[in-house]
């Protein structure tokens, strides 16, 4: 991350959306001001993806660009890649890693990746995960659309007395268009905890209670900061494994890793074929 004390996140003083705009500036610098329309941000299991939507045109290193910083989780990318997206001439800005909450960087760590797609002019952004499922039907490899989430991270991206409405945080016009990709695609409600500890099966318990389906760490602070900035949220979740107490099988993070690697190809597919529709 720069070591520029103007970009430091952490402190109360600096405006995050400035950040953004810094970090915007050096994206369109080196992409030689190319129109990005979409972002990613890739979970577990959906490395492939970027590959999948077209010709990777620039990397750079998050390292290199205002507020970012390294991947801290195995399975990520520490790079951002500009792809185009097929020869529409347009192009989607792809991060191959998150700062997850449970790193202790600050909610605006978490969401800066969306308000700097927001400032190069990004209308939409994909958020991903790989996630444990609460449904038997469910299995390793499964992606579910999300409809909606329940935050339980005692957070928010949105500082001060501003009122975003999240009804439809997670756009109908984009689940439609997905399903016209896949007509099977199931849907759910996505619970957020802390983390980095995988639930326990009472927790697991409580969210089903809640009316959740699908269970993370990451996610919904994202989503809550792109409807802020006025981006169309397409949201999906790989099914990874069961969560904790829906199996017998105590969980293991290397375990969630091989399950994303083995659905790798089949959601990274689904995912480049909605984005070329946006």
């Amino acid at each position: 991350m720069s070591a520029n004390p103007a970009y430091n996140l952490s402190d109360p003083g600096t405006d995050p959306f400035a950040v953004a705009e810094a970090a915007a500036a050096v994206i369109r610098e080196r992409t030689e001001g190319a129109p990005h329309t979409v972002a990613l941000v890739l979970g577990s299991g959906w490395g492939q993806t970027g590959d999948l939507i077209g010709e990777t045109m620039v990397r750079i290193d998050n390292t290199d660009v205002p507020g970012f910083g390294a991947a801290a989780v195995a399975g990520h990318s520490g790079v951002m890649r500009s792809v185009a997206i097929g020869d529409s001439g347009r192009r989607a800005l792809v991060y191959g890693t998150r700062t997850h909450f449970y790193e202790g960087r600050g909610v605006r760590a978490v969401v800066h990746g969306v308000r700097t797609a927001a400032a190069l002019g990004c209308t939409t952004i994909v958020i991903t995960n790989g996630c444990g499922g609460l449904r038997p039907e469910w299995a390793p490899g499964t992606p579910v659309l999300i409809r909606d989430h329940i935050n339980l991270t005692a957070h928010s991206p949105i500082e001060g007395a501003n009122f975003v409405d999240l009804t439809d945080v997670y756009s109908p016009r984009l689940r439609a268009l997905a399903r016209e990709v896949d007509p099977d695609l199931d849907e759910g409600v996505y619970v957020q905890f802390r983390g980095p500890h995988y639930e326990t099966p009472a927790e697991v318990r409580m969210a089903a209670i809640l009316g959740g389906d699908l269970v993370g760490m990451s996610t919904t602070l994202e989503a809550i900061a792109a409807r802020q900035s006025g981006l169309e949220v397409l949201g999906i979740s790989l099914v990874t494994n069961p969560a904790a107490g829906i199996s017998a099988t105590p969980l293991n993070h290397e375990e969630v890793l091989d399950a994303g690697r083995a659905a790798a190809e089949r959601s990274s597919r689904l995912l480049a074929a909605v984005v070329s529709r946006l």
